[in-house]
């Protein structure tokens, strides 16, 4: 049984992770920046299969924010064990069209807030019998191909990589996990948003040798996985759920 945070909860992969998570004696915290209707259906859900779950809205840009996630967390389940950063965005562009303020915004959400949320968690996470980190990256951070450029978010998503490693490194000897995972091109809600056109989604597909676009669901089996007891000799490990993409 864990008390778990996760970021981005509302929706696609953040929300398939909370659902497969979700069972009797787990504690859950969701987070979203500004979901509210999205997060509060999921907690709905979550509580209906005996998961104990609370929702908490907020920018992660905020460090004011960032840096009291896990007390408002501590506040609501009692504790923290695990942590799934999910939280983030995709903004597809080149240089010379992405702002620099991008950039810095993309900094402070993703890499910047998941550096607050853990260095506030570690006194918490020690204590744990079964601590995990999972860090949702992007293959963003590993494909470039004009056609297809994110250099804003390819930067921080970089970045989380980086942080992730030293964590692990850092925290093995605790018996604390820390990973990433990589996600491909992904299925994005309907009412989600989309740094993609349709043209560009099935322009994605056919770089994908699986021959799809990934899923929500494709992510979440994994992350579930790397949170679990099973899981526990697995660490330092950037995994990609792609069909194949990274092979190209």
């Amino acid at each position: 049984m864990a008390n778990i945070l996760i970021t981005g909860a509302a929706s696609g992969i953040g929300g398939a992770v909370a659902s497969r998570i979700a069972k009797p004696g787990n504690s859950c915290m969701l987070h979203s920046r500004k979901n509210e209707s999205g997060l509060e259906k999921r907690v709905s859900e979550l509580r209906e299969q005996g998961c104990k779950a609370y929702a908490v809205l907020g920018d992660l840009t905020d460090q004011g924010f960032a840096e009291n996630l896990i007390a408002k967390t501590i506040s609501k389940i009692g504790g923290i064990d695990q942590i799934v950063s999910n939280a983030g965005f995709a903004e597809r562009g080149v240089f010379g069209e992405v702002e620099a303020k991008s950039v810095f915004t993309a900094e402070k959400g993703m890499p910047e807030a998941f550096f607050h949320i853990v260095t506030n968690a570690l006194p918490y996470l020690k204590k744990s019998t079964c601590g995990r980190i999972v860090v949702v990256s992007s293959f963003v951070a590993h494909v470039f191909e004009v056609d297809g450029l994110f250099p804003a978010t390819a930067a921080a998503k970089a970045s989380l990589e980086a942080l992730a490693k030293s964590l692990a490194a850092q925290l093995a000897s605790d018996g604390i996990t820390v990973n990433c995972v990589a996600p491909g091109y992904t299925k994005k809600d309907e009412s989600g948003h989309s740094a993609l056109s349709s043209a560009a989604w099935e322009m994605a597909a056919r770089k994908i040798p699986m021959g799809r676009i990934g899923t929500p669901g494709d992510t979440a089996a994994l992350i579930s996985f790397l949170l679990s007891e099973d899981a526990g000799f697995i660490t330092g490990q950037t995994i990609h759920v792609d069909g194949g993409l990274t092979l190209r």
